[in-house]
């Protein structure tokens, strides 16, 4: 898998693929078995899987602080280098019940263009990338 094919990961994956009694679990458990390169994400989704985490899941925060440490999930995305474009999808989406981290990953789904965006969340089917072209997913809708 090259640069341009990565696997952008969305919080919802980090916090099922940690939580055995997320419902989404298994799936996820599944996927991660054919990812041969370290997911790519941003710091604002590792900031709401934290969070979550510390929630639902009894050691998957430190889990999550492991998969990092062994270079399995990195942070590959600066705001404030794409501060232009991130607001104009903010504004794009607006009266979407949007949230920063996913508008992240869309700018993301630009920067590396054969990237797949892994995802259990159903909005991703309406963002689009800035010329209009669908996101590609990797979720169970």
């Amino acid at each position: 898998m090259t640069m341009a094919n990565r696997i952008i990961v969305d919080s919802g994956p980090l916090v099922a693929l940690l939580s055995p009694r997320d419902r989404a679990h298994e799936w996820c458990l599944s996927q991660m078995e054919t990812f041969e390169e370290p997911l790519v994400t941003c710091d604002a989704v590792l900031s709401e899987a934290f969070f979550l985490l510390k929630r639902h899941a009894d050691r998957g925060s430190e889990e999550l602080m492991e998969m990092i440490r062994r270079g399995l999930v990195r942070s590959m995305f600066s705001f404030s280098e794409k501060e232009d474009r991130i607001l104009s999808i903010m504004k794009k989406y607006a009266k979407l019940p949007t949230s920063f981290a996913d508008l992240c990953l869309v700018a993301m789904a630009e920067q590396f263009k054969n990237a797949k965006v892994w995802t259990l969340d159903s909005d991703f089917r309406i963002y689009r990338k800035i010329d209009r072209r669908l996101i590609p997913l990797i979720s169970p809708y």
